[in-house]
């Protein structure tokens, strides 16, 4: 169970999210103005704040700016304008993540469920585990079944973020924004090298490929990698 400040002066809006995360048996606490916001933030110990920065006062913006200079709490940004400017700022001032409405709710659990996994205690994040697959954050080292897979700087850190995400439907845009920084100028065929290229690297190693593609969509780090069976021989 999380603690999460919910900050938003939008009564459905608040009785959607606390519904939907309360269910999941987290424990919401809802600030309605910016000013509200930070004097819970700082007095307050949360696992998570999920931040509208459309507020009666002073705006989601400046509380995060005021949130940063004393918390490293996950900050995941609401907005009904899903504009890169408003992106990028909110990132800049040290948003984990950013959610445009109208959003579902399976979209709204994923990316609540993500980033707590990322904040989980030590799990900021010594190694991953999934399977033969083990993943050192600290050391940088990728292995399977015990031996090292040699990876690139950025292919560790696209295999880091899908694991991070096991199990959720990640899009190309929101791996290049992610992985590769949102002002990186880049194409699809950019993320498809770099999965072409792990994957042959944890099939040369002996892993079944736990990377999916979802057609039209990008990618999603299966539940659990495997050693590949044997060839029968001919």
């Amino acid at each position: 169970m999380a603690r999460i400040l919910l900050v938003d002066d939008e009564e459905s809006i608040i009785d959607f999210i606390s519904y939907n995360l309360e269910k999941h048996g987290h424990a919401v606490e809802v600030a309605r103005d910016g000013m509200q916001a930070a004097g819970m933030a700082s007095s307050g110990s949360y696992d998570l704040v999920i931040l509208d920065i459309m507020l009666p006062d002073i705006d989601g913006f400046e509380v995060l700016k005021r949130l940063r200079t004393g918390s490293d709490v996950p900050v995941l940004m609401l907005s009904a304008l899903d504009t890169v400017p408003d992106k990028v700022l909110g990132l800049e001032l040290g948003a984990d993540d950013y959610l445009a409405k109208p959003f579902s709710v399976r979209e709204l659990q994923a990316r609540v469920k993500a980033l707590l996994r990322r904040a989980a205690p030590t799990s900021r994040e010594q190694a991953l585990h999934s399977g033969p697959l083990r993943l050192d954050v600290n050391r940088h080292r990728c292995e399977v079944d015990g031996h090292a897979v040699e990876l690139t700087s950025k292919e560790f850190e696209l295999l880091h973020y899908l694991m991070l995400n096991q199990g959720i439907a990640l899009s190309r845009a929101r791996v290049m924004e992610v992985v590769w920084g949102i002002d990186t100028p880049g194409s699809d065929r950019t993320i498809d090298s770099h999965v072409k290229t792990l994957r042959k690297k944890l099939r040369d190693a002996g892993l079944r490929d736990p990377i999916e593609t979802l057609r039209g969509v990008g990618y999603r780090f299966t539940d659990e990698a495997h050693i590949q069976a044997p060839q029968s021989q001919q």
